[in-house]
């Protein structure tokens, strides 16, 4: 769970109070003008952000030593002889978070006789609440590589000393295949209890298997080689900006990876963003209101946001936009001294999720 640092929860009673008051003794807030200092608090309202996180295999294959001899020796056809990398698009999945948006900034002025007290910042100084707690902002996942496969045989630790002792890489590759073929015989009389020493009950049968197994597939891995496999997470940050919107995120190779955009290995996976534009149209007044001096909060429009390469859909849901919606007033007159009020914003969004109105006795 994220910690929000000391600094970022105010308590607006140690703040030195404005000489000025109003009837109403409202929670003024006001746009935030670089440059002018205000006894108050200026906070943020949040644009949404998109994190994406992209899961990709990796399989690594090393040739053997003895590649060259796997058909000759083992009747092994079409046995690689060159290291290669093949990766896999494991799936794509998003994340919506919130940023400080810098353009929408404003101040919480106080008065002697209001209510506001308690007000919890993000770190990027986002509104989060007033007058109780704020949910634990989310933790993102960062890009990351880890190893999937079991850890491999090493071919070389089950050569015999004649196969150490010849003269040749050819001699060399034709008795360990000799020794793999003796390992298949003896695994075979094992089971038909005709070996020369038979095991004394079923467990120690199968330990005697798991071993021939064990150095069979070590010395089989200096023909045909090895496979490492390995998971990694990329990630990528984005902003929508505009209502439809289509962005390359990165190119993705079968050879490669995960490339850039902009290069010329393999497809393209794209995002798309279009705003469902969810929210009715604000019909403006003729006349011309003054500014209401009280606290902002965002109403996001939903967009559609879709992953894709070419016609495969890799990921599709309908995500809360804050920059796509509007931004709405909350009465300042919540905020006096007949009311203990509570409000709790999205960190996402910006969107009022809780509100609770408590009534002062005096």
């Amino acid at each position: 769970m994220n910690k929000y640092n000391p600094l970022f929860f105010i308590c607006l009673l140690s703040f030195v109070w404005s000489f000025t008051s109003k009837a109403n003794a409202q929670t003024e807030v006001h746009p935030y003008q670089p440059g002018i200092t205000q006894e108050g608090i200026t906070y943020f309202l949040p644009q949404t952000r998109l994190h994406i996180v992209v899961r990709a295999q990796r399989e690594s294959y090393t040739p053997g030593e003895y590649a060259p001899y796997a058909q000759r020796f083992l009747d092994a056809a079409n046995v690689e002889l060159q290291p290669y990398d093949s990766w896999t698009l494991q799936n794509i999945s998003v994340v919506p978070y919130g940023v400080a948006d810098r353009t929408q900034a404003y101040t919480i002025k106080v008065n002697a006789k209001t209510s506001a007290p308690l007000v919890e910042l993000a770190p990027d100084g986002r509104l989060l609440s007033i007058n109780t707690n704020a949910d634990a902002l989310p933790i993102l996942e960062t890009p990351s590589m880890k190893k999937i496969s079991k850890e491999k045989l090493v071919g070389n630790n089950y050569k015999t000393q004649e196969i150490l002792r010849a003269g040749s890489t050819t001699a060399r590759a034709e008795i360990t295949a000799q020794e793999i073929y003796d390992i298949r015989e003896n695994r075979g009389l094992l089971a038909k209890g005709q070996a020369d020493f038979n095991p004394k009950d079923g467990e120690q049968l199968k330990t005697m298997m798991a071993q021939l197994d064990e150095r069979e597939k070590a010395l089989l891995s200096l023909f045909l080689g090895t496979k490492t496999m390995e998971e990694h997470v990329f990630t990528f940050d984005v902003t929508p900006q505009q209502a439809q919107q289509t962005i390359d995120l990165f190119r993705f190779s079968r050879y490669l990876g995960v490339v850039p955009a902009d290069e010329v290995a393999g497809t393209p996976i794209q995002l798309q963003i279009a705003d469902r534009a969810t929210l009715p149209e604000v019909v403006e007044s003729p006349k011309k209101k003054k500014e209401v001096e009280d606290l902002r909060y965002r109403i996001p429009s939903s967009a559609d946001i879709r992953i894709v390469e070419h016609q495969k859909v890799w990921y599709e849901a309908i995500i809360p936009i804050a920059q796509f919606g509007r931004i709405e007033h909350l009465g300042g007159v919540l905020f006096n001294k007949k009311f203990n009020t509570k409000v709790r914003l999205s960190a996402t969004t910006g969107q009022v999720e809780k509100l609770d109105l408590e009534q002062l006795t005096k």
